[in-house]
């Protein structure tokens, strides 16, 4: 005991360090681990093993499924949402440009496809006729939104729309999961300094009766092994508060319900659930044949109430004209509806809908939401703080020997 207080008196300043370094061990495996979940975006190294791919963004399609099908079976229905568009509404907000793309397409058509007559019409006539389509125009619009919710699932697959997205655009994933996790992820640096700290002490004393150069590596690996498990551990359990005397124990994530559903429902409202990116993949996923079909017997209709040439018009013609009048108003329908757009995003509210439904998921559905970013390549995130935590101690060893 006598040698232990008189080595204790002479070395004192490193073995007050030696739990300080213990809980920067912690801090620092911590925050390494944390950022190889994220970085780098593309591999690095010499492939296929030799380097790292941020945990993310190496198994997106994997997460981006996931994060899919908890958001279509539990958080949104898209039929649900489409029918908060209000058909009055939506017409008075495309009036005008919907009047400039009937009157420009009109005469675009007539012009190719029956050109000897429209160039002999009065001018008068010419209007009357652009006019008269026209008028079929709010009709025509109330029709497709009713074809598009009738026919939904035909027309748009939005699981491959949602995967698709997020696996193109591996940063959006990351900052998906980032953004929506960000206090768990300080959450885990700060336990890597509070249980490092203790368990640095304890080296300290390991060290001070033993003198075994192999006691501060060892720790330093058990310090960065468990804290890395613990902490990760920490943030999902428990699920249900958990009383003991006055403190209450919940999982970070589980208590911070409220907050992750406002934001995960605004970053799928304003990322990936956007009414262009929904636009986009129903006019070029992989179901825009339907809609194109679907558009074409909208026309052809229209064509055939509204214009009383068409009984003038040979068969083939007629389909011809019919076809490239389709063709035409699906190429304008983005520009066109980006006049409503903002209406849209407002009606629909993807946000409070998904917000809402978040926060009516059990705690098992919820947890689905983050942890599969944890499960993959855990034990390798784990492991990687173990042997930092070796590596350091092993520099301590060499500090209280030199």
């Amino acid at each position: 005991m006598d040698a232990v207080l008189h080595d204790l008196a002479l070395h004192w300043p490193l073995y007050a360090a030696m739990p300080f370094v213990a809980a920067l061990i912690g801090y620092v495996t911590k925050r390494v681990a944390i950022e190889m979940m994220f970085r780098p975006l593309d591999f690095v190294g010499i492939p296929p093993f030799l380097g790292w791919q941020g945990v993310v963004p190496k198994h997106g399609g994997r997460m981006a499924a996931v994060a899919t099908e908890l958001l279509t079976a539990n958080l949104l229905d898209l039929r649900e949402v489409l029918d908060r568009i209000d058909p009055v509404i939506i017409t008075s907000e495309l009036e005008q440009p919907l009047l400039k793309a009937v009157d420009h397409t009109a005469r675009e058509v007539l012009a190719e496809h029956h050109p000897r007559l429209w160039e002999v019409m009065p001018t008068l006539a010419q209007e009357m006729l652009i006019k008269q389509v026209q008028a079929a125009a709010p009709r025509l619009v109330r029709e497709f939104l009713d074809d598009v919710r009738e026919n939904l699932d035909e027309v748009l697959d939005v699981q491959h729309m949602t995967v698709q997205r997020l696996t193109r655009d591996r940063a959006l994933l990351v900052r998906l999961i980032r953004e929506t996790s960000r206090p768990e992820m300080a959450f885990i640096a700060r336990m890597g300094i509070y249980f490092g700290f203790g368990l640095g002490l304890v080296q300290t004393i390991v060290w001070a009766f033993t003198r075994e150069p192999w006691v501060l590596p060892v720790f330093g690996g058990v310090i960065g092994l468990c804290t890395d498990w613990l902490a990760i551990k920490l943030i999902f359990v428990p699920r249900e508060p958990v009383r003991v005397g006055r403190v209450i124990f919940q999982g970070k994530f589980q208590r911070r319900r409220a907050e992750v559903a406002r934001q995960y429902g605004e970053l799928i409202a304003t990322e990936v659930l956007t009414v262009r990116n929904l636009l986009d993949a129903i006019l070029r996923g992989p179901r825009a044949d339907r809609l194109a079909a679907m558009v074409e017997n909208l026309v052809s209709d229209a064509v055939d109430k509204q214009l009383p040439l068409s009984r003038t018009l040979g068969g083939t013609r007629l389909r011809e004209m019919k076809h490239a009048a389709a063709r035409k108003a699906l190429d304008q329908l983005p520009d066109t509806a980006r006049y409503a757009e903002g209406y849209l995003t407002e009606a629909m509210d993807v946000a409070k809908v998904i917000e809402q439904r978040m926060l009516a998921l059990t705690p098992l559905e919820f947890e689905g939401l983050l942890r599969p970013a944890f499960r993959q390549d855990e034990w390798k995130l784990i492991a990687v703080g173990g042997v930092i935590g070796f590596l350091v101690g092993e520099l301590q060893v060499l500090l209280m020997l030199g």
